[in-house]
């Protein structure tokens, strides 16, 4: 079953990341809208760098769209604004999907069975299939990883850390969503389900009205019926308009920055609006 609505609407997002430098210091950045969601780019999302530097781009290894620069010594804006055309559709649901014998799965999915940097495997394999091994397989199977996840870690932004792991969340009950997603991909990844790590813009249209600041959101796919499809254990529920930055194995394969050398992040902002009408 696919749950689909036929509104077209547009979505505003962007960002401004300003970094002080006390040197020249060379930076990656994974801040580009993924080329899946080509098609339904209004207006693009130009990386804007002030002061001006050369900005030189390639594809990953992923897929994903990287820019690589230098930011000289002192204070450096990043920012963009695009909009990006959603025809309503929310995130797909396939209770019928099924998982897949690992002897079956194509090749390009299995990178996604192993443990990765954030993503411990082998420490959560005798937990996974204690809490798991019973549920049916596929759509369920993965269905209950994200209940659980969302009912066990509390989100706090104030516990935000950049070098919490998946056994980490686990132990620790908080986090934000990088966590749970980290968490939800380990699991998956134990019961012999491919996962993979996704970053972009997920707002709240149709739902009530949330105070909190916007940020960049971290969510999962998994590899069920001969497709990738979405799962957000941290807001466990089907979103409309979610805009795709970035995949990988874990957080580590789509930071949205990585610098070489010493630097502050002096401010960080993220705007996800929808639009009144097409003209605004």
């Amino acid at each position: 079953m696919i749950l689909e609505s036929e509104t077209v609407i547009q979505i505003k997002v962007g960002y401004e990341l300003v970094f002080d430098c006390p040197q020249p210091t060379p930076m990656l950045l994974m801040l580009n809208i993924h080329f899946s969601h080509a098609y339904e780019i209004v207006k693009p999302d130009q990386l804007v760098v002030s002061p001006s530097v050369d900005i030189q781009c390639y594809r990953d290894g992923f897929g994903n769209w990287c820019s690589r620069l230098e930011a000289p010594a002192g204070r450096t804006k990043i920012s963009t604004s695009a909009v990006v055309r959603c025809n309503g559709t929310v995130d797909a649901v396939a209770l019928e999907a099924r998982q897949h014998p690992v002897w079956e799965l194509p090749e390009e999915t299995l990178v996604y069975l192993l443990a990765s940097r954030y993503c411990e495997t082998d420490l959560l394999m005798q937990t996974a299939w204690s809490l798991f091994g019973g549920t049916p397989l596929g759509w369920s199977r993965v269905q209950a990883v994200c209940d659980f996840v969302h009912n066990h870690i509390r989100f706090d932004y104030t516990k935000a850390r950049a070098t919490r792991t998946a056994v980490e969340a686990y132990n620790e009950r908080v986090g934000v969503c990088r966590d749970y997603a980290h968490l939800a991909v380990a699991l998956c990844r134990c019961l012999n389900i491919p996962a993979r790590y996704c970053t972009g813009y997920v707002g709240d249209i149709g739902r009530p009205y949330n105070p909190a600041p916007m940020d960049f959101a971290g969510w999962i796919e998994v590899f069920l019926g001969g497709r990738w499809y979405t799962f957000d254990p941290r807001n466990n529920d089907a979103r409309m308009g979610r805009v795709l930055i970035a995949r990988g194995r874990d957080a580590v394969d789509v930071a949205i920055s990585t610098t070489f050398g010493p630097n502050t992040l002096a401010s960080f902002s993220v705007i996800y609006e929808q639009l009144a009408d097409p003209g605004s």
